[in-house]
This record gives structure tokens, sequence and C-alpha cells, in this order.
């Protein structure tokens, strides 16, 4: 078993915790019919940020891997560099698509959009390629996905047994 310093566990469950953010929000954005379009699309924006964010704490592994790309690297680390490369392609155009066709998040900013059957075809054939490539994405993650989850609740557990240890028992305190 890894044992990782305190600083690297908390990375871990930084990473964990913005990565299961992000797909939630992932999900719960390609079902329009079931929030609506107002939320569809201010989760759709939102969701721009948290990649954004995603890229940049994951910005050292991205130019690593990026220096290594044809010479001294795996082909996990190349086949997981081309993934997330076309995942941002797919995620960038869903939201430039997006705001193309907006009805609802532009409006107060006093930017008015028209239903453009182009965009609009564009936008759904790259949230199909999205899900596919998050499930791709996903799969080739998993192991990481499983162990930080096994981390993060052995740390909860552990915090919660030395809490319920440092608690007083009721009627002991008494005697």
């Amino acid at each position: 078993m890894n044992v990782h310093t305190p600083e690297v566990q908390r990375r871990i469950l930084t990473n964990l915790a913005l990565d299961s953010a992000m797909f939630v929000v992932f999900l719960t954005t390609t079902a329009p019919r079931f929030t609506g379009i107002a939320i569809h699309e201010w989760l759709g924006i939102a969701l721009g940020a948290v990649v954004v964010t995603h890229l940049v704490i994951h910005w050292s592994w991205i130019t690593g891997v990026a220096q290594r790309l044809f010479s001294r690297t795996t082909g996990c680390a190349r086949l997981g560099y081309a993934l997330n490369a076309l995942l941002f392609a797919v995620l960038t155009t869903i939201i430039f698509t997006g705001l193309m066709i907006s009805e609802t998040a532009l409006a107060p900013l006093g930017i008015r959009t028209e239903r453009d059957r182009f965009w609009t075809q564009l936008h759904h054939l790259a949230s199909d390629a999205a899900v596919f490539l998050l499930g791709v994405h996903v799969a080739l993650h998993w192991r990481w996905i499983v162990n930080a989850t096994q981390r993060l609740l052995t740390r909860l557990s552990s915090q919660k047994a030395a809490a319920l240890s440092a608690a007083p028992v009721l009627g002991k305190e008494a005697q």
C-alpha cells in the first residue's frame, strides 16, 4: 500500500472532489429536459470554468507528458494525453456552440443569439462524443478513482473513530 504525505493525500482528495463535481455537473448538464434550458446553460458555463480549473491543477502533468510525448513515455500516457486533448476539444466545442445557441444565459448581458441549425447539430454531436469520451476517460482512470475513494473513506472512518474515542462516554465522567 502506498503511504502518501499529508500534502499528497490532500491533493489526491482535492482532485477526487473536483473530478467528481465535474462529472456530476457534466452528467446533469447533458439532460436539459430534466434541468430546464436556463439551468442547462448556466451549468454549461460553470462546467467551462471547472474544466479550466482542472487544467490549471494538472498543468504540470500536461506539460510533462507533452514534452515526453514522442520520446520516453508509456503508451498509456500517450493514450491518456490524446484522449484528454480530444475531450478538451469536444468540451470547448460544446461550450462555444452552446453560447452560439444560448436562449437565456446571454440575454442578461444584452446578447441575443438566433437558433441556428448548424450550431445546434454541432452542439448535439459534440455532446454525444463527450459522453463517449468521458466514459473512456473514467474507464482509463478507474483504478485511481477506486484507490482515491478508498483513501477518502479510510481517512473519514479513522477521523470518526478518533472523534468517538475522544468523546466522553455518558455516565463515565461522573465516576
